[in-house]
């Protein structure tokens, strides 16, 4: 299973990445030792372009730094998940957040999950479901656009808050 990462601009699934992580801080590595076991893991199971090692290496780091609760030097973006089979209503969800992005002029990362057990370890039992910065706003229902309006604005302005 390929968990997702943000890579630059980019979120992209890692093999891996769970495991590498999870030894990582069970065996309470030092961070350069965990980011170079984390890298050299994901690197084994996944296409890495050259002129991205850099990038791969920074995202690795602050996904550890992260995890193990200490500080990073980024502020995470907008993170806008929706979960469900890819029926009709997802996809509305979908074309409805694309909408409210631009109105808003407002970038964000739009991930797709369609994979039960996914969706499940998210906490979700009922779909179609929306998670905005790991947040579950909507599970079972389609939220009205005004709803998925106020949620972005939320969210946005606790990021500028934090």
């Amino acid at each position: 299973m390929a968990r997702q990462l943000k890579i630059g601009k980019a979120t992209i699934g890692l093999l891996g990445l769970d495991t590498s992580l999870a030894k990582a801080l069970r065996e309470q590595m030092g961070e350069a030792e965990a980011v170079d076991y984390m890298y050299e893991v994901v690197a084994a199971q996944n296409y890495i372009p050259p002129a991205g090692r850099d990038l791969y290496r920074h995202a690795l780091r602050q996904e550890y730094r992260r995890q193990a609760g200490l500080t990073t030097d980024s502020r995470p973006g907008l993170t806008i998940k929706i979960l469900g089979p890819g029926c009709v209503s997802c996809n509305r969800i979908n074309a409805m957040i694309f909408d409210i992005l631009q109105k808003l002029q407002l970038a964000a990362d739009i991930v797709q999950i369609h994979d039960l057990d996914e969706i499940w370890r998210h906490g979700v039992l009922n779909t179609p479901a929306l998670i905005i910065n790991d947040r579950i706003m909507s599970s079972g229902r389609h939220p009205s656009s005004s709803e998925v309006e106020q949620w972005i604005r939320e969210s946005v302005d606790q990021d500028s808050v934090s």
